[in-house]
C-alpha cells in the first residue's frame, strides 16, 4: 500500500475541495476534502443517505456542486466536463448493457463510443476474459448473464476505455460470496496499473479486504478515515457502528 509520504509525490487523479451539494434545505454533501492517488482503492462506508452516492455523481459531472470542486487529475469537472470523463469509466449497482446484444458487441460499441473504435474483435475478447469473462460466454447475449457477468462486461468496459480512474457505486450488492471476491480480485488488478478507485458500498468486509483506505460517512461529512492495513475486521466493524450511534 502506499504511504502518506508516496502519494504526495503523485497528483491525485480524485480529489475533493470543500465539495457540497444541497437539494433544496437538505445538504446531501457537506464540505467534503478527499484526494485519491494512482494505485488507491477507497472505499466510502456509510447508510443510505449518507452522501456516498453523491459524491460519485459530483465527480461524475451528473450533478453541479452547491460549493467548492470536484478535480480529476486536477481538472475541475464543473469546467471541464468532457475532459474530465474521459478520464473516467463508472460501473453502477446495475450495470447497464443492451441484452439483446452478445458481451462482446455491447463492448464494441461502448469502446467506440469512448473514443476506442480501432480496437480488434480479437482484443476485445481478451480483455473480456481478463475481466474474468468466460470465452464461451462472449458471444451470448447479455439478456442470458448474470449480475456478475455483466459487472465484469462493466470492468472490460474500463479497462478498454484505459480509464485513469474508476467509480463503482455498491458494485457487490446482490453478488454471491464468489462472484464478490472475484469482482475484488478484478479491483486489485487495475489498482496495479495504477488506476484509482473510488467505491461507495455497504460492504465492510469488503472494503476492508479491497480498500486501501476507508472513509466512514454519515448525514453527508465525512466522520472518519482510515488505512485498512492498521486495522483488522472486527476493527472497522467496531468504528462503523460507534459512529452509527447517535
Amino acid at each position: 500500500m502506499q504511504t502518506a509520504e508516496s502519494r504526495a509525490g503523485h497528483t491525485p487523479l480524485l480529489e475533493a475541495r470543500g465539495l457540497s451539494k444541497d437539494y433544496g434545505d437538505t445538504r446531501a454533501l457537506d464540505s467534503l476534502d478527499l484526494t485519491i492517488a494512482p494505485g488507491e482503492v477507497y472505499c466510502l462506508l456509510g447508510p443510505n443517505g449518507a452522501g456516498k452516492t453523491t459524491t460519485i455523481n459530483l465527480f461524475l459531472g451528473f450533478v453541479a456542486p452547491s460549493g467548492g470542486q470536484a478535480l480529476v487529475s486536477g481538472l475541475d469537472v464543473a469546467t471541464h466536463d468532457r475532459e474530465t470523463k474521459q478520464r473516467l469509466a463508472y460501473i453502477p449497482e446495475q450495470v447497464m448493457l443492451y441484452r439483446n446484444l452478445s458481451g462482446l458487441e455491447n463492448l464494441e460499441y461502448f469502446a467506440a463510443l469512448g473514443g476506442r473504435g480501432s480496437v480488434g474483435r480479437e482484443r476485445l475478447t481478451e480483455i473480456l476474459v481478463e475481466a474474468g469473462l468466460e470465452r464461451d460466454s462472449v458471444d451470448r447475449r447479455v439478456s442470458e448473464y448474470s449480475k456478475g457477468m455483466r459487472q465484469k462486461v462493466g470492468i472490460a468496459i474500463a479497462i478498454a476505455k484505459e480509464a485513469d480512474a474508476l467509480l463503482l457505486d455498491e458494485p457487490t450488492s446482490g453478488l454471491d460470496p464468489k462472484a464478490s471476491n472475484e469482482f475484488s480480485a478484478l479491483v486489485e488488478r487495475l489498482r496495479k496499473r495504477d488506476v484509482a478507485v473510488l467505491m461507495a458500498t455497504h460492504d465492510l468486509f469488503r472494503a476492508k479486504d479491497t480498500g486501501t483506505r476507508v472513509g466512514i460517512m454519515r448525514y453527508g461529512r465525512l466522520v472518519t478515515e482510515l488505512s485498512t492495513d492498521e486495522i483488522g475486521h472486527a476493527d472497522l466493524e467496531r468504528i462503523y457502528l460507534e459512529h452509527m450511534h447517535d
